[in-house]
């Protein structure tokens, strides 16, 4: 086998390679001896058929089996002794194999760029003090008491209003004819949080329990049934209850539900110290990130398009999924496919340089990952997902995702060596309301 490496960019590398005749029959030759092993044909013994009524019954089979044995077994040669790890899929562009004739084809694939490395050691970074206060464990106590709410009747006659909990039946028709994928009975909504569509909760806060009333409601173009998207429906409607939600007292009985806590102090001081701790990872992770920022804009690389395409791809998959969550599709934001990718473009080339970077790093500090991290790091998977670990690992062994596993533990390896050298100043903490809900919530789910 000949071979000649070509560059046509400083990421990409094109092979072009040539098999002589004698090595292509020879992979003819064992495709043969292996259908031979199980053909099974009238008028021969098992095993002993001529290898010409083999080829010449099983031609197309044995042909590519033995230009696949070719290419697999020229690829591991190549990539050896370029000592190269290709960071896409390998394509490939192949003519047919041809008896007594050289097999020439060519092979595709991005590596990593070459840029030296900035120094990394005793980069100076500011990182937010870890602490927590009284607003941050009421914020938690708030939702602690929100989630363990008992739902009551009201028994004041009134209408429906935000805040309420519902009890409703409901039936939508279209040309006089009652759509069964749409009706319900003893349906139960709480109002104001967006679950329904506005015009659906507008009808049912107008009317008291007992009382019915219709409408006409327009669907969204965007709605996630197809058959409703863009219709007008009546909608019928009749409220069978009103319920509220009964927050508990903050005493020992709310303690002891929200953990086995045998006081209201003990509470709180559960809570501060897992908001503190949780504070802690966000802070962490926040002066690596602008580690990295920094560490980064002091180099320029070319980018392999093949990792870009992939976060892209990422990317708007979990937008589809949030707005498939809302009921709706992404052809309602009323952009072609090109220009909503687009968007995510430069995100995704700065993670990309950051993951070519800290794997520089894990490269240069001789970093490697071993079989047990492989084995936490599934271990956290099944835990966020909810799926099994080792239906997780065998899902990735299967579908050639292991290598990119082991680059992302080097990556997290790299970042925790840079901040572990870093030269870190504590400053007071600058929060948003907004970061302090989240973690409010965090808290919540610690704590109970």
């Amino acid at each position: 086998m000949q071979h000649e490496v070509l560059e046509p960019t400083p990421v990409k590398r094109t092979v072009k390679i040539v098999a002589p005749p004698e090595e292509v029959n020879s992979a003819l030759a064992v495709a043969i001896a292996l259908c031979r092993k199980d053909a099974v044909i009238k008028g021969f013994r098992k095993g002993k058929v001529p290898s010409s009524v083999i080829e010449g019954m099983f031609k197309k089979k044995i042909y590519e089996e033995a230009a696949n044995d070719l290419i697999n077994c020229h690829i591991n040669e190549v990539i050896n002794e370029m000592q190269v790890k290709p960071l896409s899929r390998i394509d490939v562009d192949a003519g047919e194999l041809v008896r007594d004739q050289p097999f020439e084809y060519t092979i595709s694939f991005e590596v990593a760029p070459e840029f030296e490395l900035p120094p990394y050691e005793d980069v100076a970074v500011e990182e937010e003090k870890a602490q927590a206060n009284e607003r941050d464990t009421q914020l938690v106590v708030d939702r602690i008491r929100r989630n363990m709410a008992e739902i009551v009747p009201v028994e004041e006659d009134r209408p429906a209003q935000d805040g309420d909990v519902v009890v409703v039946d409901f039936y939508a028709s279209l040309d006089g004819r009652i759509l069964d994928d749409f009706k319900a009975e003893n349906f139960q909504l709480e109002l104001g949080q967006e679950q329904a569509l506005p015009e659906f909760e507008a009808l049912i806060q107008g009317i008291r329990p007992g009382q019915g009333t219709e409408s006409d409601i327009s669907f969204p173009e965007d709605f996630l049934n197809d058959a409703l998207a863009g219709k007008t429906v009546t909608m019928n409607v009749k409220l069978q209850e009103i319920k509220q939600k009964k927050l508990p007292d903050v005493d020992a009985e709310l303690a002891k539900k929200a953990g086995n806590f045998d006081s209201v102090e003990q509470l709180h001081e559960a809570i501060e110290k897992s908001y503190v701790e949780s504070r802690k990872r966000v802070n962490k992770a926040a002066a690596q990130k602008k580690l990295l920022d920094n560490l980064t804009s002091q180099v320029d690389f070319a980018l392999p398009e093949s990792m870009v395409t992939e976060h892209i791809d990422r990317m708007v998959g979990e937008m589809q999924h949030r707005l498939e969550r809302m009921g709706k599709r992404i052809e309602a934001l009323g952009k072609p496919m090109e220009e909503i990718r687009e968007q995510f473009r430069s995100k995704a080339e700065d993670l990309v340089k950051s993951q070519l970077f800290l794997l520089a790093v894990a490269t240069k500090e001789n970093l490697r990952v071993s079989p047990m991290e492989v084995d936490a790091f599934f271990r956290d998977m099944a835990q966020q997902t909810g799926q099994d670990a080792q239906g997780l690992k065998h899902f990735h062994e299967q579908n050639n995702l292991m290598l990119a596993i082991s680059d992302r533990i080097l990556a997290d390896k790299a970042i925790e060596l840079i901040y572990s050298r870093a030269r870190i100043t504590e400053v007071e903490p600058q929060r948003s309301e907004e970061s302090d809900s989240e973690n409010a919530k965090s808290q919540t789910e610690a704590t109970s």
